[in-house]
């Protein structure tokens, strides 16, 4: 396949049709024995630049993949339109998978995206395959499906469209107010079959936010996603991961998230400690490192040599969660569709 490097900008008028991404400008013929050898991925892709961001646009393999065990998510398939995410947050698992892309997961993840960019078609036919059994699938496992990408290719609406014309249940997973975008869309699908989102929340120290979550949208306003979501019928829950030890677990950090929670509407909380696969082992703890050399000791101790942390302390964890959330009402069906805060009222970070 043919390589086409073309830099655009990302604005208003990019992602404004429903005709896919722009038109291909002539292709540009590399420097003869110039450069490095390029990654695997730029040998199968066409690469388009958009603000700094370059993007793989890829046929999709699968449309339907299987969720890792490791990754401690209640879904066994997923459906994922990017692999990589602008939001470049430190303790990502998946970025793992750029490794196998013949890309840096470090300096690779946030600024190289693999754009699947037949994936609804993809998907319509694996939905209609006798094979499929049409089990609960989530969107966004190897990228947030809503992730500065998506506004220029707006893959989601068919994807939403596909699943909702199968009947089959999807949960949506996002840090990204863009979900919005398509909320009459996840209406209509929520007519014909189970429409869930669980919007990702691990702490709501904005602080923290900044130094591991660069990019990501504020808890706050993930919060109020997670609102207007309920309001509209669309269930959502709160993905309280990752929740980082020594950092974002001590009990106001975890009282004042879940509280929050609480007060956002979710539906449920679902706790899960960070775990450093590899890819996500090098970058956070690089991070932690530079920031807190003293916890470095401490986490060599908790996760020795794998990926998660010691089983008692995740399972102290998850009491102390769920204990608050009962203490909170979190799921609780009287409180589910109830507004839990005034509209002039703004959710105060910790």
């Amino acid at each position: 396949m043919r390589v086409l490097l073309i830099s655009m900008r990302r604005d208003a008028s990019s992602g404004s049709s429903d005709a896919g991404p722009p038109t291909p400008m002539p292709e540009q013929q590399p420097l003869l024995g110039g450069g490095p050898a390029r990654p695997r991925i730029e040998r199968q892709a066409v690469t388009r630049v958009f603000d700094g961001i370059t993007c793989y646009e890829v046929p999709a393999r699968t449309a339907i993949d299987r969720v890792p065990q490791a990754a401690e998510l209640p879904f066994q398939w997923a459906v994922s339109p990017y692999r990589g995410c602008e939001a470049g947050c430190r303790y990502c698992m998946a970025r793992r998978g750029h490794r196998y892309l013949g890309l840096d997961p470090l300096e690779d993840f946030a600024t190289r995206v693999v754009v699947k960019t037949d994936l609804a078609d993809r998907l319509r036919r694996e939905l209609g395959s006798p094979r499929w059994g049409g089990d609960p699938v989530a969107l966004g496992v190897t990228g947030d499906c809503y992730q500065p990408a998506e506004e220029t290719y707006r893959l989601m609406p068919g994807i939403v469209r596909a699943l909702a014309d199968a009947g089959n249940p999807f949960t949506v997973l996002t840090k990204s107010p863009l979900v919005l975008r398509d909320l009459e869309a996840l209406r209509d699908a929520a007519k014909v079959t189970q429409v869930e989102a669980l919007v990702s929340v691990g702490f709501v120290d904005d602080r923290v936010r900044r130094a591991v979550e660069p990019a990501a949208s504020t808890p706050q306003r993930r919060l109020e996603v997670c609102s207007t979501l309920n309001e509209a019928g669309i269930p959502c829950g709160v993905l309280m991961a990752p929740i980082l030890p020594l950092i974002t677990d001590s009990t106001d950090h975890l009282l004042a998230t879940v509280r929050r929670a609480a007060e956002a509407g979710a539906v449920s909380v679902t706790p899960i400690v960070l775990r450093l696969p590899s890819g996500a082992r090098e970058s956070y703890m690089g991070w932690l490192e530079r920031e807190h050399p003293g916890l470095v000791p401490r986490y060599q101790a908790l996760y020795g040599k794998g990926q998660v942390a010691e089983a008692g302390y995740r399972q102290r964890i998850a009491e102390q969660v769920r204990m608050l959330a009962e203490t909170y009402g979190v799921g609780r069906s009287a409180r589910r569709w109830r507004r839990r805060r005034s509209p002039a009222r703004q959710l105060a970070l910790v």
